[in-house]
This record gives structure tokens, sequence and C-alpha cells, in this order.
């Protein structure tokens, strides 16, 4: 979605849309009714049945209305006239009538902080990689989505290394000239990093997303790339030296994937494969959309193109069988962005939650035997209140109510709120605008990581921002034209959200493309870090600066010998009387992938007791869950299954 008055040409008439909240389609939009927008620059129209040379379709010719912006909320919304030039975010006239309903029930004043909680470190800590997206002067879609990071210890040696998704080029015979490859950086154990150049890392597809997991049980943890093109497995081969064996582990999918998870869907043990698409494109199906009279990024809905997203079964000797069509993830298609996965109904099995761009988001319950059933709307984590489908990108799930069930969260468009699910046990409630979020529509949200930034007990938020349309209508925009400011959110004890000035948690504020996200503890403080990807633009390493951190402890949750990590593992400790849940989760965010160890903010607390792991099923006979006894803070602590206290899931 983009700001502003831009238009999309069309020789036939607007495609009809439901206004929001009623399902009869309206007439075709007229002045004061707006249509649909998508993730692209242009405004949707019906696309024109007629190709022009070369494949690509022209649209052509349908002005639509102005729209109100909302002011700054302080309590109340302030809605001002259209007409001002370079509004700083836009909504449509019926959002901002609801406006300040919501802002009254989920608007915080931001909370100024004497020291900025972040400082942004990537150069000084040998961290030098900037995105390029291949931007030629004609847009093409993926260019717009940039590409995702990952902090995960490839190495083995305890601490977190770093890995950067690069895109390049998708013009014939530029690739090989614009595109460096994806770049591994090696930490040092004091956060300071060295690039890795011999490692056999650096995948040069067109780079979306990368997921980290011991997919072969051997110790140590693989990658897998999603590209626009075949996705790429690298097989660590010990010390972070990697090889390539996508085509014999049968995992190349070529379509346009973005998100991707190892998760142990089935319960046998090792890391099946799961990743999220987006819509089926190639460049001679790219259409053409328009910003008054400049070329822009079209919306998905544009394409008509969604598609499937896809699972991989692990078949423990180091290959994978596709078992999209088996496991029933083939009935349901949508323009994929973000993917998590967790047990939401509480049978053991790990469940999928996808973000899609402008279509339903999806909810795949697992019944076991690696068969799903899609229950989005059922359990009412479809659409928004008013049964629309927002523009989902970035996904993350948390316990966010410490009552033992995981709830999740949705970053969308400008324009429209978060999403906060909150697990009543059998459906989810929209929570959002009662955790203070109902006016996060400033900014276009990517990465998302909800973690214990100031280690007060209380799970904060930080969402990575950066627009894909600008309101330049008469000269071809600049990179300047899609920066945004990212945002900072502190959890409070009354399960609220108040914003954190400066914003974005960095003083100056930095204001760039911002897409992936990863969270991590790169120097070993106790504080957690974000890497960040910018699009066309250096990549971010923001170290923890909170003044005021409370005391910490983290667990690694592994299974069997030589050890891979839990994922989908529950840990829960009892912290000054209550006790709090964090997941062992490396997934989630954008087209990133985060360390999977589960961390705790003591707060002035200096114990943990009665630390619990609820362990994913396995079908092996081992234990549920395990009872680890009493901790001290400022300590990592490995916790093995089998070598705890077996107690009752």
């Amino acid at each position: 979605m983009a700001r502003g008055d831009c238009l999309l040409r069309t020789r036939r008439r607007p495609r009809r849309v439901p206004r929001r909240g009623v399902r009869a389609p309206s007439p075709l939009p007229r002045r004061g009714r707006q249509a649909r927008r998508g993730h692209g620059g242009a405004r949707l129209g019906r696309e024109d049945r007629n190709a022009t040379a070369g494949g690509r379709r022209r649209t052509g010719a349908t002005r639509w209305p102005d729209e109100s912006r909302i002011g700054r909320c302080r309590g109340a919304a302030t809605v001002t006239d259209a007409g001002s030039a370079s509004p700083p975010h836009r909504i449509r006239r019926w959002q901002a009538a609801l406006f300040p309903c919501v802002a009254l029930c989920g608007c915080s004043e931001p909370q100024q902080v004497a020291t900025p909680w972040f400082a942004e470190e990537a150069r000084t800590r040998g961290i030098d990689f900037a995105h390029r997206s291949g931007f030629a002067g004609r847009p093409l879609l993926p260019e717009i989505t940039g590409s995702g990071v990952a902090l995960a210890d490839l190495d083995g040696d305890g601490d977190l290394d770093a890995y950067l998704v690069q895109a390049g080029s998708l013009w014939d015979g530029e690739a090989e000239a614009a595109q460096a490859g994806n770049r591994l950086f090696m930490n040092d154990g004091t956060g300071r990093f060295v690039e890795a150049e011999e490692h056999n890392a650096s995948d040069t597809g067109y780079g979306m997303g990368v997921a980290a997991g011991d997919y072969d049980n051997d110790g140590d943890v693989d990658l897998y790339v999603t590209n626009v093109g075949p996705n790429v497995l690298l097989r660590n081969q010990g010390n972070a030296v990697f090889e390539d064996v996508s085509a014999e582990a049968g995992v190349a999918d070529a379509g346009w994937s973005t998100s991707a998870a190892f998760l142990d869907l089935d319960a046998d043990g090792d890391l099946d494969l799961a990743h999220a698409n987006y819509i089926n494109w190639s460049r001679d199906t790219e259409m053409e959309c328009y910003l008054g009279s400049l070329l822009t990024y079209c919306p998905p809905l544009a394409y008509n193109s969604p598609t499937a997203d896809r699972l991989y079964r692990n078949n423990g000797d180091g290959t994978f069988t596709d078992w999209t069509d088996r496991s029933g993830l083939n009935h349901a298609f949508g323009n994929g962005f973000g993917l998590v996965g967790a047990d939401f109904d509480a049978n053991g099995f790990t469940d999928l939650a996808i973000a899609n761009d402008m279509t339903v988001d999806h909810l795949w319950l697992n019944r076991g035997n690696l068969v799903f059933e899609e229950r989005g709307h059922l359990w009412g984590s479809a659409v928004d209140e008013h049964g629309v489908a927002k523009a989902g990108m970035g996904i993350a799930a948390a316990d966010i109510d410490d009552d033992g069930d995981s709830d999740f969260m949705v970053v969308n468009l400008q324009g429209q709120t978060d999403s906060f699910f909150r697990n009543e046990g059998g459906f989810f409630r929209d929570s959002t605008a009662e955790l203070g979020l109902g006016t996060t529509g400033r900014y276009t949200r990517w990465g998302i990581a909800v973690v214990d930034f100031d280690n007060d007990g209380h799970l904060d938020l930080y969402e990575a921002n950066g627009m894909v349309g600008t309101e330049t209508l008469d000269e071809q925009p600049t990179q300047l034209d899609f920066d945004e400011p990212n945002v900072l959110f502190r959890g409070t004890a009354r399960e609220r959200f108040e914003e954190v000035m400066p914003r974005g948690g960095v003083r100056p504020p930095l204001v760039h493309t911002s897409r992936g996200l990863a969270v991590g503890d790169v120097d070993g403080d106790g504080g957690l870090d974000l890497l960040i990807a910018n699009r066309d633009a250096p990549a971010y390493l923001l170290m923890n600066r909170v003044s005021a951190r409370g005391n910490w402890l983290r667990f690694r949750a592994v299974l069997g010998e030589p050890g891979r990590d839990a994922h989908g593992a529950t840990v829960s400790a009892v912290i000054d009387g209550k006790r709090i849940y964090r997941d062992v989760r490396p997934e989630g965010s954008y087209l990133s992938s985060s360390d999977p160890r589960a961390h705790f903010g003591l707060g002035s607390t200096s114990r943990a007791t009665d630390v619990r792991v609820r362990w994913p099923l396995r079908g092996n006979g081992e234990a549920e869950a395990e009872s680890f006894g009493d901790y001290d803070a400022g300590q990592t602590v490995v916790l093995r299954q089998g070598s705890g206290t077996a107690i009752d899931r």
C-alpha cells in the first residue's frame, strides 16, 4: 500500500470491492468511496486482459478519491483534511471516522527516556553489509520486499554469528555483476564480527529470507535460503563451513518463497521444513502500474496469482519429501510473507500461522501425521474485526499474558493497525486495542520482535518499518521516499505497550526502509540486540544500551546427542511469585531467524525457581515435560531432555 493519490490506469472498469464490514459487492468507486489497495505503489483496478508486447499487461485510467490523514495520537485522534502536501501518514475516511474510538482505548503517550535503548554499531563491529534491490528504473515487484537476516551459533562456540541475505538484480545479464551473494560474519566472542569469505555460504540467487536449524541432527546449525527462484539448503559441515545440498535434499522450490522455518511437525525427532510462498511471478508476467504518470510497484491482487505454501517432510537421511499435497496446505492459497510455528491448540503438535498480504491469514492446525486443517476463520484470526483481510507482513508468537498458551501478532501495512490475537483456548480474541496498539497504522511494518529488552519481566515490542509506495506524482521517487523510522514499545505490568522515545530507541532516530529483523544477545551482556536489514541501504546492528536493565537468565533446551535446539519447546520459571513462559523459537519476524534460546528478564529478582520444560512430542518414550530446579541470574543454562525430573505435561 502506498501513500497519497496514486493512480492505476486500466482499460476496463475497476473491479467491485466490498466496503469494510459489507459482504455484498458495492457499486463502482466514486467520490467518497475507496477501492482496495495492495502493498504495491498503485491502487488496484481490474487488470487489462490484453497483453502488450513482451507479455507485460498495462492497466488504464481511473482516478481514485483523496484520503484523510490522522494526527499524532494523544488520547484521541486528530483528523485533518487530505489536501496538505506530503502528510506523514494517511488513512481511509472510514478509518478516520473510527479512529477517535480506537484511540480512546488503544493509545498511550510515548514514554520519554533519559538514555536511548539502543546504539547502532554495525560498521564499528565489523558488519559492512548493504542490501541492493537491483532497481534499474523499471519496477519489478520483488525489489520492494527487501530481505532477511539470521542470528545463530553457526560454529558451535556459544556466541551468535550473523548471516545477511542479498538480493541483486532480476535483469538478465546483470546478475553476475550486481550480485555479491549473501554474507556470513563470524562473532569473535565479544560481539565483534569478521567476514567468513571461504565458508561457501554466499548463495547468489535473488535472496529473500533465511531459516536456521539442525535438520540432520549432527549438532551443527544449517541454513535454508529462500529466493525468487530456486531455494538453497546449506548443510553445515562443521565450524560454519557449508555445502549446497539443495538438489539431493529435494527442497529447491523454484517459486517466489519468503519466510521459512525448521520445525518438527510430525514428532519424529528431526526437523521438517515449511516455507511461505508469495505469488506466482516471473519477469515476463510483471505488470505496469502507475503513480500519476510514473511507473510504480503493483499491489499483489493485481496479479491475481496467490499460491500455496510448502511443507517438506524430513526423511531422516538428509533428504526431504514434498508433503504439501498430503498435508493439506494446498487447500488454501494466499500471498504469504510471514510464518511462525506454535502449538496453538495444545494437542502437542506444532501448528503454523501465516501472514498473508491482502489475502486472509492462515492458521494451519496440526492434527498429527503431518495432516493440517486451515481454521483461521473459525478461530478468529483470518481477518480483522470488520471481516476484511489485512496486508500482513511480519508475524511473531509469544505468551503475552503468561497463561501457558501461545498468542500471536501480525504487523500490517500503513493505515492498518497491528493484529494481536490472544489465545483463549479454542479461539483467538483480537486484543490489539486493549494492548495499546490500536493506532499502530502510522507506518508500514515488516520485521517484528516480541521480547524483553529491558529485562523487567514484561515483553516489549520492536517493529521495523518502511513504505512500499510514495506520494511523489511529478518525478521519479528516490529511496528517501520509502524511508520510515522504526518503533519501540515497552511492555508494562498492565499488559499494555507504550511507545518509547526517541522513536525506535535510537537518538537521533534512524530512518531507512527496514525489512527483516533478528534478535539475540550478540555480545553476551544479557541484553537482547537487533540485526535489521534495510532495503538498498546498510544493515543495522542495534546494541542494547538500556540503562536500568534488570537481571536475566537464558536457557538452551536441547534434544539428544550431540544436541540440537528443541524448536517448539516451552521453558517456564517462577519469577517473583509468577510463572513466566518463553518459547524455543528461531522463526517469526519477517524473512529472518533469531536466537532460539529462551530469554527471561528477572527485574530485581536474582533467582528463578522451579524451571520447567514442556518438550515437543517425539514419540520415543522420552519425558514430555521435566522440572530442572532453581537457577541464579546472569547465566546461560543448557537443559537437556532426560536430565530433569519427569512431570505431567
